[in-house]
């Protein structure tokens, strides 16, 4: 159950409500720090009509972690274990826990928006079992992942990080590092302490891209967008186009 009156689990409870799995929904696919609010804009901006449903960390919280730990969780990296959990308990993931929902659609109108989805195994699910749903994809390097996430000081970025005093070593020692990041973009990533950013806030950054990355393959879920109608998916990169050129080119797709 999500938090919103307006959206619950289970069937529809009146005639103007609807399984969000046959709703036509535009759905974001993508990792933390690829663009998504300036998507979010755009896809608004197309459709001033659209409304925009609970977001993932709600329902992630609602309908995936609150039933599994029975509390609330903060820390990035224990929320990453639980949802792994649920998706070994429900293949689909994200996907599989927004069709388990049924909207009010005289609330969320008929083209709602659900930002979003990450990663193969999500996205191929959502792909395959909601024929209503299009998608729009957003990518960009790892490295610039973690300056927007150093820029755009979110609360909710939090995960439990090392000793930063030597930054350049912490970073070569968190977990999986060496198979998302070269030694050279480590290099790159702690001379950002030059810039003027805390070690500390690096260091805990860093650790969000890695840890999602060990979960969500974004690479892998765009190839397979790729393959669908250009009419049910759009693949954008956002650093190739920069927030303008992405908000015109989800504009004229929408």
């Amino acid at each position: 159950m999500t938090r919103s009156r307006h959206l619950h689990s289970g069937p529809p409870r009146g005639p103007r409500e609807a399984p969000l799995g046959e709703v036509p929904l535009t759905v974001l696919v993508g990792v933390t720090g690829v663009g998504k609010s300036t998507a979010l804009a755009a896809l608004q901006g197309a459709d001033p009509a659209a409304r925009v449903l609970p977001d993932r960390r709600q329902i992630t919280d609602d309908v995936m972690i609150l039933p599994l730990a029975g509390k609330p969780v903060a820390d990035r990296a224990e929320r990453f274990a639980l949802t792994a959990r649920y998706r070994q308990l429900h293949p689909g993931g994200m996907a599989h826990a927004v069709g388990t929902l049924t909207a009010d659609l005289d609330h969320w109108g008929e083209h709602p928006i659900f930002d979003g989805l990450r990663g193969l195994e999500e996205v191929e699910y959502a792909a395959t079992t909601f024929p209503a749903w299009r998608f729009v994809a957003l990518n960009a390097p790892d490295g610039v992942r973690v300056r927007r996430l150093l820029g755009r000081a979110d609360a909710f970025d939090q995960i439990e990080g090392g000793d930063s005093s030597d930054l350049r070593a912490e970073l070569g020692r968190l977990p999986g590092v060496g198979e998302v990041f070269t030694p050279a973009e480590l290099d790159a990533l702690a001379a950002l302490e030059v810039e003027g950013y805390s070690p500390a806030d690096v260091l805990a950054k860093t650790a969000i891209v890695v840890t999602e990355r060990q979960h969500y393959d974004p690479d892998a879920a765009s190839a397979l967008l790729r393959t669908l109608p250009f009419g049910r998916a759009l693949v954008l990169d956002t650093v190739a186009l920069g927030p303008e050129r992405v908000a015109v080119a989800i504009r004229e797709w929408a």
